[in-house]
C-alpha cells in the first residue's frame, strides 16, 4: 500500500477503529457484568497497553509478530504474511494501543443502566441477540460512541509501537506521527510543521465534535419535545 501520510493515517485509524469497536464491545459485554476467578487479572491485561510505554508495547509486538516470533513465524510459513515492516504492522500497533480506550468506555456503558431491563425482555421471550441490539446497544450507545472517537484519535496518533513493529518506509508505513519525527530528524521543519498542524486539526475536530454531541444529547434529554 503506497499512500501519503495523511491517507495512510486515516486508513489505518479507520480500520483499527472498526476492529477495536467490535472486539472492544464483545469483550466488555462478556466480561463487565460477570464475576469469575481472575477477572481483575484479565481486565488488567486488557487495559495494560494504556499505561505501558509505547516502546514496551512495540517490543512485545515485535517479539510476537517478528519473523521468528510465535505468531509471526506461523503467518509467514502458513500464509506468506510478514507483519514486520509492513502496513499490517501499522494496523496491529494501532489496534493494540487503542483497544483499552474502547474496552473501558464499553465496560462502563454496559454497567451504567439497570440490567433488569434486559432480564425482563428475556423473560418475555426475546432472544439474547435481539435484546442486545434493541436494548443493550441503544442504552450504551453514548458511551460506545465516545469510546469510538477516542479510539480513532488514539490510533491516529500512535507512534512508538508503530515505529518498532512497522518501521519507517515512505509510502508504506509513514503515518503522520512518523512523518513528523523523520522530517524533524532530517531538518525539514516546514514539512514537520505542516503535519503537526494537520494532526492537531484532526484530533481537535474529533474531540470538539464529541463534546458538541454530548452536550446536544444532554440538552435533548433534559428538554424533550
Amino acid at each position: 500500500m503506497n499512500s501519503s501520510p495523511l491517507l495512510l493515517s486515516l486508513q489505518t485509524a479507520s480500520i483499527a477503529t472498526l476492529i477495536v469497536f467490535i472486539t472492544g464491545i464483545a469483550s466488555a459485554r462478556l466480561i463487565s457484568r460477570k464475576l469469575f476467578p481472575g477477572k481483575s487479572i484479565v481486565e488488567s491485561i486488557l487495559l495494560l497497553p494504556m499505561v505501558l510505554p509505547p516502546t514496551v508495547i512495540g517490543f512485545g509486538l515485535l517479539y510476537l509478530f517478528g519473523n521468528n516470533g510465535p505468531i509471526g513465524r506461523l503467518l509467514v510459513e502458513w500464509f506468506g504474511i510478514q507483519v514486520v515492516f509492513s502496513w499490517l504492522g501499522v494496523v496491529i500497533a494501532a489496534i493494540v494501543v487503542s483497544f483499552p480506550l474502547m474496552y473501558q468506555s464499553a465496560s462502563a456503558s454496559f454497567q451504567n443502566y439497570d440490567p433488569q431491563i434486559e432480564r425482563a425482555a428475556l423473560t418475555l421471550g426475546a432472544s439474547r441477540w435481539k435484546v442486545f441490539f434493541t436494548i443493550s446497544f441503544p442504552l450504551a450507545w453514548p458511551g460506545l460512541l465516545a469510546g469510538t472517537v477516542l479510539t480513532f484519535a488514539r490510533a491516529l496518533g500512535e507512534f512508538g509501537a508503530t515505529l518498532m513493529l512497522a518501521g519507517y518506509i515512505p509510502g508504506k508505513t509513514d503515518t503522520i506521527p512518523l512523518a513528523i519525527y523523520f522530517a524533524v530528524e532530517s531538518g525539514n521543519m516546514e514539512e514537520a510543521r505542516l503535519w503537526v498542524i494537520v494532526i492537531l486539526l484532526l484530533g481537535f475536530s474529533s474531540i470538539l465534535w464529541l463534546n458538541w454531541w454530548s452536550r446536544y444529547n444532554i440538552l435533548s434529554f433534559r428538554n424533550p419535545k
